[in-house]
């Protein structure tokens, strides 16, 4: 089964807050490997639009930084995985530490 992991990047690096990200990084994996990784550039950030788009995209889990409760919330409605407060080391290691069942939630670095 094939799994899509999206990551927020600001600058090739993890988004402090998903919702003002340049890109998201998408992962697949398959068998708890990566098989494929791509940048895509989200929709204009409005109140609820990246949940769904991550949805469509077929999403099941986010790494990030961090993002407020009214997020959280729509992520979950959309059945997909939320990690926030992860340290900021490289977007392969934080997919393959997940992968590893070692990726844990922290604070949340977005101030709502």
């Amino acid at each position: 089964m094939i799994k899509k992991i999206a990551i927020p990047t600001t600058n090739g690096k993890l988004s402090s807050h998903f919702g003002h990200c340049e890109k998201f990084a998408i992962y697949q994996v398959e068998n708890n490997e990566i098989i494929k990784d791509e940048l895509i550039t989200p929709p204009p950030h409005e109140p609820g639009s990246h949940p769904a788009f991550l949805r469509e995209l077929g999403c099941s889990t986010i790494i990030a930084g961090g993002m407020g409760s009214r997020a959280q919330n729509l992520f979950a409605e959309n059945e997909i995985e939320v990690f926030i407060g992860v340290s900021s080391i490289s977007l392969k290691d934080l997919v393959k530490t997940y992968l590893e069942n070692k990726l844990e939630s922290g604070n949340n670095l977005c101030d709502h």
